[in-house]
C-alpha cells in the first residue's frame, strides 16, 4: 500500500494495472466466468417450484425502551428451526429466532443502543454495515462477544480468531451493548456477523438483518409507502439431504480452523435463491408504484435484476437511492447489477400491468433457477399517490479531486495466507495487530482500487463517491454515496471520500466473504 501525493492525483491507467497483472493468472483460474467468483454447491433435497411461497416481510423490532432521547433494543442471538423450504425444518443461528433478523427503524439523529446477548455456541461480532459508528461499536473482528461455558477470555479469544492476537481486543462475555448515533443520511443498512475469520459462514447460517433510518426531508417526497415499500434481502444458499445448509467449512464448528474446502476459495455459492428467507417467493401486489430496497446479502453471488413480464415486456427499474441514501435526482435502468453487500432503493411501476398478470424480477448472471429472484401477482387496481420528484437530495457531499490531501492505490488479488491460499490487499493477508493506514480526521483522500477477479470493496464508517471505473467516468450504477463498490475483473475504480465522524480503528475489506475471510481486510486507523 502506497501513500502518493497530492501532485500525483491521477486518473486510473495502465501503471496501476501492473501494480496487480501478478495476481491476475493466479486468480483467473479460480473464477469460473466473468459474472461469478466462487463455486456453486448443489442441494440434495427436493427444491419447490418457483413463485408458490408467499413473501415474507421481516418484523419491525420494537424497542425496549425510549427513555432520554435514546431508542434502546434487545435482541438474542440463538439457534432455531426454521421452515426455509416448504415442510422442512432448518437449523440456523439467527437474531431472535428469524431470518432475516428483525428489521431495527430508526429516525435521523435520534440514537440507537442494541444489546445483544449471545447464546450461540461460538463468539459473535456484530457489525452495522454502513453505519456512521463509533470505533467501540463498529464490530471490530476480534471484539468477540463469547457465549457462556467458553475458555476464559485470553485463550478462548486465540482460539476464535483462529489463532492470531490482537492486543487492542475489546472481549465481554454474553451481551454486549453497540451504541449507534444515527447521524447520518436516511438510508437502509444491514446488521451481520464479523468475527474474524468466519463472517462467511456465520453470515450463511443466518446472521443478518436490516436497519432503516428515516427522516423527515425523505417522508415529504411523496415515494410509495406502507404496504408499497418492499425490503428484499437477496441471499442464496444450498441444502444436504436433511434440510440443514450446506456450506463446505474446514471446520463445520466454527472454532478454531477458519476457511472452505478448496473448491470454493473463490467464493461459496448457493443454487436457491432466497428474498427475505423464502425460496423464490411471490408478492400479491396493487397496479401501482412500488418502492423496493433491495439488499444483496449473498456471501459471493453477483445478480443483474431486471423486472420482465410475462409476455416478455421489461419494467424500467428507476433508481432513487444508493448504499447510503438518496441520490440527487432519479436514474433509469434497464438492468442494475448487485454485488455481495450493495444496496439499491428501486422504484418500480406496475401499475400497467393487467390484474391477474405477473412481474419477475430476474437475475441475469444465474442460470436455471438461479435466474429466478421473485414475483409480483397484480391482484387488484388501486389508487397510487405516489410519484417521483425529479430532485431527490440536496445534501450529497461536494468533494473535489483537488482537495483530496493525498492518493492511495490498493491492489485487490489472490495470494499467500498463513502458507495457503488467501486473498490480499497491496500483497499483505490482515493482521489486526497492523497499522495498515492512517490518516487524520477530516482528511479527504482518493483512494484507487484494481482487482483480479471480483471483488466488492467496503469501507467501514465513511461513505464514499466514485470518480472513475476504467479510466473513464463513473458508470450509471455509479450514482450518489456509496460504500460498497463492485470491481470487475481486472478493473480499477477510484474513489474519494472524507473521514469524518471519529476517531478510532476501523477497516476496509472485500465483501466476498469467504474473501474477507482468508486475508482480504485492512485496518484504516483516524487519528
Amino acid at each position: 500500500m502506497s501513500e502518493l501525493s497530492r501532485r500525483r492525483v491521477l486518473g486510473l491507467g495502465g501503471a496501476l494495472g501492473l501494480t496487480a497483472a501478478a495476481g491476475l493468472s493466479t486468480a483467473a483460474a479460480l473464477s469460473r466466468h466473468p459474472s461469478a467468483t466462487g463455486a456453486e454447491l448443489r442441494s440434495a433435497v427436493p427444491l419447490p417450484p418457483a413463485y408458490r411461497t408467499p413473501l415474507p416481510l421481516p418484523p419491525v423490532l420494537k424497542p425496549v425502551s425510549t427513555a432520554g432521547g435514546v431508542d434502546r433494543y434487545e435482541v438474542t442471538q440463538r439457534e432455531a428451526n426454521l421452515e426455509i423450504l416448504p415442510e422442512i425444518r432448518t437449523p440456523m443461528w439467527t437474531y431472535e429466532g428469524i431470518f432475516p433478523g428483525p428489521t431495527i427503524e430508526a429516525r435521523r439523529g435520534r440514537p440507537v443502543t442494541v444489546t445483544h446477548r449471545n447464546e450461540l455456541p461460538v463468539p459473535t461480532v456484530v457489525h452495522l454495515h454502513g453505519g456512521h459508528t463509533t470505533a467501540a461499536s463498529d464490530g471490530y473482528p476480534t471484539d468477540l462477544v463469547v457465549p457462556e461455558g467458553w475458555q476464559d477470555h485470553t485463550h478462548g479469544h486465540h482460539q476464535a480468531t483462529g489463532g492470531m492476537h490482537d492486543p487492542r481486543a475489546v472481549v465481554t462475555r454474553l451481551t454486549r451493548d453497540y451504541t449507534f448515533g444515527m447521524n447520518q443520511r436516511s438510508t437502509l443498512l444491514w446488521y451481520h456477523d464479523h468475527r474474524m475469520d468466519f463472517t462467511a459462514p456465520a453470515i450463511w447460517r443466518g446472521l443478518a438483518g436490516l436497519h432503516i433510518i428515516r427522516g423527515e426531508a425523505e417522508d415529504e417526497l411523496g415515494l410509495p409507502t406502507g404496504p408499497r415499500e418492499l425490503p428484499l434481502v437477496i441471499t442464496d444458499r444450498a441444502f444436504d439431504g436433511e434440510g440443514g445448509l450446506s456450506y463446505p467449512s474446514l471446520d463445520p464448528d466454527l472454532r478454531s480452523q477458519p476457511g472452505v474446502q478448496a473448491p470454493y476459495l473463490a467464493g461459496v455459492l448457493g443454487d436457491v435463491i432466497l428474498v427475505n428467507g423464502a425460496p423464490w417467493p411471490v408478492h400479491e401486489a396493487d397496479a401501482a408504484r412500488y418502492r423496493l430496497r433491495v439488499l444483496n446479502a449473498s456471501n459471493a453471488r453477483h445478480y443483474e435484476l431486471e423486472a420482465v413480464t410475462d409476455d416478455g415486456r421489461r419494467l424500467d427499474l428507476v433508481q432513487i437511492g444508493a448504499d447510503q441514501g438518496l441520490l440527487a435526482v432519479p436514474v433509469t435502468h434497464a438492468t442494475v447489477p448487485i454485488a455481495p453487500a450493495e444496496r439499491y432503493d428501486l422504484i418500480v411501476d406496475l401499475s400497467g400491468v393487467p390484474v391477474g398478470g405477473r412481474v419477475r424480477l430476474r437475475n441475469r448472471l444465474g442460470s436455471g433457477r438461479t435466474s429466478e429472484v421473485v414475483a409480483f401477482h397484480v391482484v387488484r387496481k388501486a389508487a397510487d399517490p405516489s410519484r417521483i420528484p425529479p430532485v431527490l437530495s440536496h445534501d450529497l457531499p461536494t468533494w473535489r479531486r483537488e482537495d483530496a490531501v493525498r492518493v492511495r492505490d490498493f491492489a485487490f488479488r489472490a495470494g499467500r495466507m498463513h502458507g495457503g491460499h488467501g486473498w490480499v490487499i497491496g500483497g499483505l493477508p490482515f493482521d489486526p495487530a497492523r497499522s495498515d493506514v492512517t490518516t487524520r480526521l477530516g482528511d479527504v483522500e482518493v483512494w484507487r482500487l484494481i482487482a483480479d477477479v471480483h471483488h466488492p470493496v467496503h469501507l467501514h464508517l465513511v461513505g464514499f463517491q466514485v470518480l472513475s471505473r476504467g479510466g473513464q467516468p463513473p458508470g450509471p450504477y455509479d450514482a450518489g454515496l456509496k460504500d460498497t463498490v463492485s470491481l470487475r475483473p481486472g478493473e480499477s475504480v477510484e474513489i474519494i471520500t472524507r473521514f469524518d465522524g471519529y476517531r478510532g480503528r476501523f477497516l476496509f475489506h472485500c465483501h466476498n466473504a469467504e474473501h474477507e475471510d482468508m486475508g482480504m481486510m485492512a485496518n484504516l486507523e483516524i487519528v
